[in-house]
């Protein structure tokens, strides 16, 4: 099987039963994004495929050969920081770092839904997303952090959202 991750192009032979979190894993040493529940609960092991953030542990390998697979480790690198993963530093967004990946990447994955425009169960205006503290908490709510660092971890998010919009204005 062939999949694009990150970027990079890679070759696997697994089990057609293998899950996307298990494929990167397991079998190419990708080990940035987690197992924390392996149950779709806990979104450590949050990815983005196609741009769009999704439990990697819940789904097949086999259903994204031909995607673009984006990880923790293809997001930035340790000389040129991911502005989420600077902000995270920033605002001690970590903790214990367990559920950073998952987290990361699953704020890239909502600010790009809310750039372009698509609502979420607390948005109180359908056509207009108004960007507050309740919209990041819904749209963040499947990735849980039993550190408790959430106050930080919205911070980081608030903090590179207003940025984004300077640069778009």
């Amino acid at each position: 099987m062939h999949f694009t991750i990150n970027g990079k192009s890679y070759e696997a032979e697994v089990d057609v039963r293998t899950s996307l979190l298990d494929l990167c894993r397991e079998h190419l040493g990708l080990t940035g994004s987690k197992k924390g529940c392996d149950h779709g609960q806990c979104g450590a092991c949050t990815m983005l495929v196609n741009g769009r953030r999704i439990n990697a542990c819940l789904t097949l390998a086999v259903m994204h050969q031909d995607d673009e697979i984006m990880t923790i480790e293809g997001l930035g690198t340790v000389e040129n920081l991911h502005p989420l993963q600077a902000a995270f530093v920033k605002h001690d967004g970590y903790q214990c770092g367990y559920c950073t990946p998952g987290q990361i990447c699953s704020a890239v994955g909502m600010l790009d839904e809310v750039k372009k425009g698509w609502p979420s169960h607390a948005s109180a205006d359908l056509s207009d997303v108004t960007f507050d503290e309740s919209e990041i908490s819904e749209r963040m709510s499947g990735n849980i952090c039993r550190c408790a660092a959430y106050p930080n971890i919205v911070e980081a998010i608030r903090e590179v959202a207003a940025e984004q919009r300077e640069v778009t204005a």
